[in-house]
């Protein structure tokens, strides 16, 4: 037997020697997911099957390059180069580059990210004629994307009366044109976005038996890591692909499925013996990174959700210590009582400042914790901000790298045009668009021939010139490796001349970016290929590697510093002490995620995912106050809190004495009434009708508009029409209680009548 398999325990070595057929692997939190995987690659390479053969397909480009290094490392040798290991955007924007030509595509096509694909529909919008105000750019894309997910073409999409209906109702009714014409002129730009490098892929399987059939015998072992987080066109392409062989691995851990928000569905997973009734189903419950009390408190909460596969986490680690619930007075009392358990704790226990996590619901919660560390001096990082490739000058950058490698590509065209600026103005690039449009030509085409265009004047002659400075860099191209055709487009457009003549501090941080962006081209050139097939280090490799980087694939670096993220930032990392913060009703779980047994369940996991990313040390808190939306808000605990194992706990409080020792949600000693005695009785007369719409088991189901976003409540008057994102459309008629908390009646078109604090209940604003 392999040395390899020696460190594997009972379950995980069932799961790697399970070599031919389908198999589940349930792999609970910190149970060593990662090395099952890796293991059953580099099983399968020892004993005979060919790397090409093998596919294995992630989420992030981080936990790809893992895998391949920790088979290169259990093999010693480099097989593991051959491997198709990367995300499902990556691998398949690798396989249509061979392919894209049967679909129209050229194969140096464009791959456009969110903020690009925005732009593009922001322009139809406009040609259009229509109003940004209701068909806003960002709903109208993720109106977009959410049909591309489920397998919908613009043509189904317009054909479709259940759709057509729905955008009526939001007073969107031409979405679909919207659609269409996008698509359209993605189509012309020759790029693709992110929700077109899986809906294409699938459509070459579906549309070409030849390609379906070579891939199909190509992939004879399938692996898939966090199954529950595919989606519906991944879970579609996966059934496409392991159809022939059927040896199709998938790991993953329903309770930790949480990104509904993106399309994905727990179903995916629950359905898995169904899709395949021969599967085997191996559950990996050792837990190598928790203490037992961690997991305990942790089993107990996940058990209360009905949609689940049964599993029980254990662990040889340490019994530990209890959990640490603290409830403060206020949210600013929550955010010292950390800075301070922080401070404490790195004196006592010589913990690293890298050592500690901050886990919220909402980005909105980190102010009072950045404000508390900021004081005592202790360095932080939040993370989820701006991506380093999105900032601006970065983009100016590679945007002339993408005309180089595709002129067509109208978005990236424009934005470089006259930056630096060359003379060409606005209404010049308008009137060459609007000339390409009337006449089904590219912009690139159309520069290209300026004078037949109606070009005139002094700009014609600045477009002339940087047509040929872009033909000049297109045929150093294939002299030139990435880096060298960057230091040249760098100095030839006079990009770097223009951003280091900018003394200012953010101009010298752009110009630094910059540098910093020539840095990792620089590395992407000098590093040696891991992929069997694309053998160049030429400028369209690199462009497809960074544009499908994802927001986890960001350099962490191994800054000292505590670390502040939203709990969907914070799934597959783990940390020796972690504080899962704002514990209240309406907050965790949210209000707007509490009106269906499903949203629950998943807010409920999101909770079982926090509770386990930590290792010693786990903090809970809550406040009895907290400003939202300008507003003191009196709160009640998370209904979580009541879940939990007492026997796990240690409670404790923080802040002015109080009465009880804790509040309990519903009793005469709960956090409003503890409040009420501190601060005096609220600004209110008369208590709310209900802050949160109650759940009912007679609600009919309303499905948000794509890309929801509540409207200032001062805008909202009675007559108004509004959308409620659980309740549906409806029309206020009749606004009561004073200013600050005003409590409307609705009349909803599908729920009746209810009472609703506009505080609390997010209402968009549709008419």
């Amino acid at each position: 037997m392999q040395n390899y398999l020696e460190e594997l325990n009972d379950a995980q070595r069932e799961a790697v020697l399970h070599r031919d057929g389908p198999i589940m692997i349930v792999a609970g939190a910190g149970s060593g997911k990662t090395k099952v995987l890796t293991t059953r690659i580099a099983h399968l390479l020892a004993n005979g099957v060919d790397a090409f053969r093998i596919l294995a397909l992630t989420f992030t480009n981080k936990a790809a390059a893992e895998m391949r290094e920790r088979v290169e490392k259990m093999l010693g040798n480099n097989q593991a180069r051959n491997l198709y290991i990367g995300t499902f955007h990556s691998v398949f924007a690798r396989i249509l580059r061979a392919e894209a030509e049967k679909l129209g595509y050229p194969k140096n096509f464009s791959i456009y990210d969110t903020d690009d694909a925005k732009s593009v529909v922001k322009t139809v919008i406009k040609e259009m004629g229509l109003n940004d105000k209701t068909y806003k750019p960002s709903i109208v894309y993720n109106r977009i994307s959410g049909a591309k997910n489920s397998l919908i073409t613009p043509e189904e999409y317009q054909n479709d009366a259940v759709i057509q209906s729905h955008d009526a109702k939001a007073f969107r009714p031409l979405l679909g044109k919207i659609y269409a014409a996008y698509a359209e002129r993605c189509f012309r730009n020759g790029a693709m976005d992110f929700d077109d490098l899986l809906l294409k892929f699938y459509q070459l399987l579906t549309t070409f038996p030849e390609s379906l059939s070579k891939y199909q015998r190509k992939f004879q072992y399938i692996m898939i890591d966090e199954y529950q987080d595919t989606n519906n066109v991944q879970y579609q392409i996966i059934k496409l692909l392991g159809a022939m062989h059927e040896n199709v691995a998938v790991v993953g851990d329903d309770a930790q499925s949480i990104y509904s928000f993106r399309g994905a569905t727990i179903e995916n997973i629950l359905r898995f013996q169904k899709d395949y009734e021969d599967a085997r189903v191996v559950k990996l419950e050792q837990n190598y990174r928790s203490s037992q009390n961690i997991l305990n408190a942790a089993n107990v909460v996940i058990s209360k959700n009905k949609g689940q596969i049964p599993k029980k986490l254990w662990t040889s680690n340490v019994v530990g210590e209890k959990i640490r619930l603290v409830e403060t007075a206020s949210d600013s009392d929550e955010g010292k009582f950390i800075a301070d358990q922080i401070q404490e704790q790195k004196l006592r226990n010589h913990f690293l400042n890298k050592d500690f996590a901050i886990l919220y619901r909402t980005n909105a919660q980190s102010r009072s914790f950045e404000e508390n560390l900021r004081k005592m001096n202790i360095p932080y990082r939040i993370y989820g901000g701006i991506s380093f490739y999105q900032r601006k000058e970065i983009k100016d950058f590679l945007a002339y790298l993408r005309v180089i490698v595709n002129p067509n590509d109208e978005e990236s065209l424009k934005r470089i045009i006259n930056y630096p600026a060359r003379g060409i103005g606005k209404t010049t690039v308008e009137r060459a668009v609007l000339f390409a449009n009337e006449n089904n030509l590219s912009l690139w085409d159309t520069l290209r021939n300026s004078a037949q265009s109606g070009l005139k004047g002094a700009s014609a002659g600045a477009i002339k010139d940087f047509v040929l400075m872009i033909e000049m860099f297109a045929s150093e191209m294939a002299k030139k490796d990435a880096y060298d055709l960057a230091v040249l487009v760098g100095k030839h457009t006079g990009l770097m001349k223009e951003l280091f003549s900018d003394k200012t501090t953010e101009g010298l941080v752009r110009y630094e970016n910059v540098q910093e962006l020539m840095n990792a081209i620089k590395e992407f050139s000098m590093t040696p290929t891991e992929d069997g097939e694309l053998l160049d280090k030429g400028l369209g490799s690199y462009l497809q590697q960074i544009t499908l980087l994802t927001d986890a694939d960001d350099d962490e670096g191994d800054s000292n510093v505590v670390k502040l993220m939203t709990i969907h930032a914070a799934k597959g990392l783990e940390f020796p002490v972690v504080f899962v913060v704002g514990l209240e009703e309406n907050l965790f779980p949210s209000g707007m995620s509490i009106n269906t047994l499903e949203e629950l369940e998943e807010e409920r996991r999101l909770f079982y995912v926090a509770i386990t990313r930590a290792k010693t040390k786990l903090y809970l808190t809550y406040a009895d106050t907290r400003y939202r939306f300008g507003n003191l808000i009196l709160n009640d605990p998370s209904r979580f809190v009541e879940e939990l194992p007492k026997d796990q706990i240690e409670r404790t409080a923080f802040g002015p004495r109080r009465e009880q020792p804790f509040s309990r949600r519903g009793s005469s000693y709960g956090a409003a009434a503890i409040a009420e005695r501190r601060y005096g009785p609220p600004p209110q007369k008369e208590k709310p009708v209900y802050t949160v719409a109650k759940p009912s088991t007679k609600l009919t189901e309303h499905e948000p508009s794509a890309g929801f976003a509540p409207t200032d409540v001062n805008l909202l008057d009675v007559g108004s029409r509004i959308e409620h994102q659980r309740f549906g459309f409806g029309e206020i008629t009749k606004l009561e209680g004073a200013p600050h908390n005003r409590v409307a009646t609705i009349r909803f078109d599908s729920n009746g009548e209810k009472k609703i604090m506009l505080n609390y209940a997010k209402l968009m604003l549709v008419q």
